[in-house]
């Protein structure tokens, strides 16, 4: 019996510990339910009006857990990032600084702080959670940056229009 091969979802030749921001996207095993969340279009249903997001319990338990990981790892900070029905967009800032004051590769790659934001949320939540892997992008330059961020701001008013 021959496998199929998972698609290699990281550039095989970056690393991933350098200073840089970078927009991730993270699934729940089960996507058509709202396990993190629900959205309700905005009162009076004001035309591109933020809707309104209720957390789950799960939810708030993701919530705690991507606010946390500042804590975890000096030198990483969440710039952005919003809980949705079934996943999660987050944009994550690596400046971790050198003993010369100069930025420098943070001690932990992005894929083991994700692991472990993932780890640690499913664990709290008394079971998986989350999907295999996660989507990367590596944000290059304050256009990008500034698109990302636009992006994840706009997502809980997007899924309300989808949904009618």
């Amino acid at each position: 019996m021959e496998y199929s091969q998972r698609k290699r979802l990281r550039l095989t030749s970056y690393d991933y510990s350098q200073p840089g921001y970078y927009f991730i996207t993270i699934c729940t095993r089960e996507r058509s339910r709202e396990v993190l969340c629900s959205i309700e279009p905005a009162v009076g249903a004001i035309i591109n009006r933020p809707p309104r997001i209720f957390l789950t319990p799960v939810g708030r338990i993701v919530d705690g857990t991507i606010r946390a990981i500042p804590d975890h790892y000096p030198g990483i900070s969440v710039d952005q990032y919003v809980v949705m029905p079934d996943h999660v967009h987050l944009i994550l800032s690596f400046r971790h600084v050198g003993p010369d004051g100069r930025q420098i590769a943070a001690p932990t790659p992005l894929p083991n702080v994700i692991q472990q934001m993932k780890r640690i949320a499913s664990k709290q939540a008394g079971g998986p959670l989350w999907q295999k892997g996660f989507y990367d992008h590596v944000i290059r330059n304050d256009e990008d940056l500034t698109n990302v961020r636009q992006y994840i701001r706009d997502n809980p008013l997007k899924w309300v229009q989808d949904k009618d």
